[in-house]
């Protein structure tokens, strides 16, 4: 079968067999495309040539289609018409109807904060919409966004990857969390010696047990016991709720604890730096409008946390 060279076909004359087919006149389809009468017959006659027919003969005052115009017709203009609802469809997101599914990398923080509201905003503007959440490691994180297996991250990225955009979504701060009626504390606080006495639990992902409280209270000369680390934050409640322990969390995620679980709040007696939760994407993705949309839902989310 002999092959044929697709770069020898400029689309535009599948454009111009449309226009021709459906206004039966060369003059009609030059209008139609904004085209002087000499450039439409000109691209009446290179379809000649690529389809080795004549395809429209004029019988009267119409140009009438050849039966291998007729036979060709149907898969032309439904070509077409695919190619210009891929263009479309490229260009405009619309959340009310999309069934569209994101993968978001998001560790316990952020799901436990951020996807909760999400959700319940999707459920009333974009009920369609499906989301996966998975954890990543911040050394593969450039790489899963990269390859689209992830279409955003959240987290905490002081040095963000080549190739991504990051946009802060909020500022979180440490305060200190204890089981309701905690003796040590006082007036919402705790002197620094009674908390660094206190047996802590961590919550790391490195698998170490040392963490920003360790590093303030090296400061003043002090230093805490870990008595237990964590992989995840939301089994915190449980292992504080009946004992002494105590624990430095994220304000958002404590203020969630102390509502649901018998916890109380406290002000750390040691100075911390706030950080930026922000959100992270490829710069392969900035274009896209689904991504867009994403984006803008999560910082107007944020917004209100």
């Amino acid at each position: 079968m002999k092959s044929i060279d697709m770069s020898a076909i400029d689309l535009n004359l599948l454009v111009a067999f449309e226009a021709l087919f459906e206004e039966r006149s060369v003059t009609g389809a030059a209008k139609r495309l904004h085209l002087g009468q000499p450039a439409m017959s000109a691209a009446l006659g290179r379809l000649r040539t690529v389809f080795e027919d004549e395809l429209f003969i004029r019988i009267g005052k119409e140009m009438q289609p050849t039966s291998k115009a007729l036979e060709i017709a149907s898969e032309i203009l439904a070509a077409l018409e695919l190619i210009r609802h891929t263009i479309k469809s490229s260009q405009v997101f619309d959340p009310v109807s999309s069934q569209r599914s994101f993968t978001m990398g998001s560790p316990d923080y952020t799901s436990y904060v951020v996807i909760p509201p999400m959700l319940e905003f999707c459920s009333q503007k974009a009920s369609g919409l499906n989301f996966r959440l998975i954890g990543y490691e911040k050394d593969s994180v450039g790489e899963l966004l990269e390859r689209g297996t992830i279409d955003i991250a959240l987290g905490v990225f002081p040095n963000p990857p080549l190739h991504t955009n990051n946009t802060p979504l909020f500022q979180e701060h440490f305060v200190g969390i204890a089981r309701k009626g905690h003796p040590a504390i006082i007036n919402g606080s705790m002197f620094v010696e009674t908390f660094a006495s206190l047996p802590h639990a961590l919550v790391t992902l490195r698998r170490d047990a040392t963490g920003e409280i360790d590093k303030a209270l090296a400061r003043l000369d002090l230093q805490r016991r870990i008595a237990i680390t964590i992989p995840h934050m939301l089994v915190l409640p449980a292992i504080i709720a009946k004992n002494d322990l105590i624990a430095a969390i994220p304000y958002r995620v404590a203020a969630r604890f102390a509502s649901l679980h018998c916890l109380e709040i406290f002000e750390l007696p040691v100075q911390t730096e706030p950080w930026a939760v922000s959100m992270l994407w490829s710069k392969l993705a900035d274009k896209d409008p689904a991504n867009s949309w994403l984006r803008q839902t999560l910082k107007t989310i944020c917004e209100g946390l």
